[in-house]
């Protein structure tokens, strides 16, 4: 197995807190991550170039430092620099949230995260998002794991020394792997309802070079407004409200709520109401400006980790 490590620190020098990142969202428990038990460690199984994908495992290393180890046999040179380079981005390392910092320390409810919190896991691809987030709209979380599962595990490349079935060790499909598969696929195996005709038509519109849904990820505010970006995203099959403010936040773009069934009931029980309008929430963290949307998640999820355990990492 090969092992390197590498500084939790942001772009802008801000701590990077790694069990609070792993525990970002429910995400990280769709293939092709599967964390640790504990959730202090992540396995995920990732595209290195032209080669058969690698699981590689995230964990703590020393003082300071995550590392990355790939499973299995030694990888060359090139495709470890690969597969780091696909951790930071999954890590959003070079995301710098110090401004936000700033804000967070001013708020007794939210200075807590300071000390490295609100990083989001994000996909390798845009694309696995969307589809992700397409596949949780109108269900059961246990509804969304079995079509995500299916997909992976039929229509993802696995790695060297993945087991025979299941999706664990498999990469997740490609546009064109998923533009292949055929509606009885989506019916049948997947079971993704009305979703399947969401995601061929997704798929194949990517596979065929009408849409890139990559620039999402590396385009700046300035290249691309949020309202053009949210616009972008309610234009694509499946994707609502909900789903376009969870994408964008997987791309850092927080200025969105998310506004569900989970995040309304969640909130009004923690600040001792029965209900809360929509409108007062937004109020509530509107002065966190364009990160009024991480605000607002980690107001819900502080109780996600236990801070004893995430103090000792």
């Amino acid at each position: 197995m090969t092992a390197v490590e590498f500084p939790l620190v942001g772009a802008g020098g801000e701590p990077v807190d790694l069990v609070r990142t792993l525990n970002s969202h429910g995400f990280v428990d769709l293939p092709p991550m599967r964390p640790a038990a504990d959730y202090r460690s992540l396995e995920i199984t990732l595209r290195a170039g032209r080669g058969r994908p690698r699981t590689v495992r995230i964990h703590a290393g020393g003082d300071g430092l995550g590392a990355m180890t790939v499973l299995g046999a030694a990888a060359s040179d090139a495709a470890v620099e690969r597969l780091a380079a696909a951790v930071r981005h999954v890590l959003r390392l070079d995301a710098d949230l110090s401004p936000f910092y700033v804000m967070a320390a001013e708020d007794p409810d939210l200075s807590w995260a300071v000390t490295g919190s609100g990083r989001m896991v994000q996909s390798p691809t845009v694309f696995e998002d969307v589809v992700k987030t397409v596949c949780t709209t109108n269900c059961t979380w246990s509804a969304t794991r079995r079509m995500v599962d299916a997909l992976v595990e039929h229509l993802g490349e696995p790695a060297p020394g993945a087991p025979p079935e299941g999706p664990f060790g498999r990469a997740f499909p490609t546009p064109e792997r998923m533009a292949e598969a055929g509606e009885s696929f989506y019916r049948d195996v997947a079971r993704a309802g009305y979703r399947g005709a969401y995601l061929i038509a997704l798929a194949r519109s990517i596979a065929g070079g009408e849409l890139d849904l990559e620039r999402f990820s590396s385009a700046t505010t300035d290249e691309l407004p949020d309202e053009e970006m949210e616009s972008e995203l309610l234009a694509l099959p499946g994707v609502g409200p909900y789903a376009a403010a969870h994408i964008m936040m997987t791309v850092g773009r927080y200025h969105r709520l998310i506004l569900d069934s989970w995040t309304r009931p969640t909130y009004a029980r923690k600040i001792g109401r029965k209900s809360v309008k929509d409108g007062a929430i937004e109020r509530r963290f509107r002065g966190y400006g364009p990160y009024a949307g991480l605000a607002f998640w980690l107001f819900l999820t502080r109780d996600w980790v236990d801070e004893n355990v995430s103090e000792q990492t």
